[in-house]
């Protein structure tokens, strides 16, 4: 089993920081934003046939289409500091 990330550690010591984070990913998670956001990406694995297959995520380009990339990169890259939130590029597909 891998080590636990410095993240998981302290909200495995702090039950309080704890509860308050999952309190803030369930609200934000049921947001109609939030859902629509993972509905898109559900949509494109479909599309894909890699829906239930596991492999490569399918993220959201800066041009507004898609890419297959691997998940430690997409999920890696979540917009803080200078780092971009989108993949750079067009994409393969146009959403919608």
């Amino acid at each position: 089993m891998a080590a636990k990330s410095r993240t998981a550690r302290f909200y495995a010591k702090n039950s309080e920081s704890r509860k308050k984070k999952y309190d803030y990913d369930k609200k934000r998670n049921e947001s109609a934003k939030q859902r629509e956001y993972r509905a898109t990406l559900a949509r494109e694995r479909r599309a894909r046939g890699l829906m239930g297959k596991g492999g490569a995520d399918v993220s959201h380009t800066e041009g507004g289409g898609f890419r297959l990339e691997k998940p430690n990169v997409n999920r890696a890259r979540n917009g803080h500091g200078k780092r971009r939130r989108l993949a750079p590029g067009r994409g393969t597909r146009k959403a919608g």
